[in-house]
């Protein structure tokens, strides 16, 4: 169980320094930090775009500044990804997005595609991390042998829990206990005071 003291964050955490993803030899263009400057295919595997409250959804947040920057949007979620023949494939259906909560998407029929044929892909699908999450990792990292762009790395994805992986960098934390002990957690809260109570899955 993680619990983080409401407290804020310091105001000495470091800037986070931009990603730069160069050409490949099966790619078309370059992604830097500054933004695109070639159209993407884009592939986000995703928890169901029709669900989602878009006021609060950060990967329907990188869907609209993708699509404004002139990318081709397509969603998948775990269900839809798979291996044939060797290759990594995902039924994706290509999809367009309007910030209107009563109308947010509109998505054409799916297709089945060779997740390579996409330029970048983002793992974007919230807990549990069970053999589901675990199995779509490892078909994204063929995908990512085969030449795509996956963010964030699948292996990375296994290896570090998104929680945990945070208190690497304790600076940019506010007081927080990680803890298995009803009592310490209780302790925790009294010496805090408002605190965030959440599993690690």
């Amino acid at each position: 169980m993680d619990v983080d003291s409401c407290q804020g964050v310091p105001p000495d955490c470091p800037d986070i320094p931009g990603v730069s993803i160069d050409e490949g030899p099966q790619h078309r263009g370059r992604l830097h930090g500054k933004g695109a400057y070639v159209t993407l295919e884009v592939i986000v595997v995703m928890d169901p775009i029709g669900s989602i409250r878009i006021e609060k959804d950060t990967t329907f947040a990188m869907l609209l500044e993708a699509q404004r920057r002139g990318h081709h949007v397509s969603v998948a979620g775990i269900p839809d990804l798979g291996i044939e023949d060797g290759r990594a494939t995902v039924n994706a259906r290509r999809v367009t997005v309007r910030d209107d909560p009563s109308d947010w998407y509109s998505a054409q029929p799916a297709q089945r595609r060779e997740l390579e044929s996409f330029d970048l892909a983002f793992m974007r699908t919230d807990p549990p991390v069970d053999a589901a999450y675990i199995h779509a990792t490892q078909i994204l990292g063929l995908a990512q042998r085969e030449g795509l762009h996956v963010v964030n790395d699948p292996q990375g994805l296994r290896d570090m829990n998104e929680k945990l992986a945070a208190l690497e960098f304790p600076e940019c934390c506010p007081p927080t206990l990680v803890s298995r002990s009803a009592s310490e957690l209780r302790e925790f809260v009294a010496e805090q005071g408002d605190a965030v109570l959440k599993p690690l899955d």
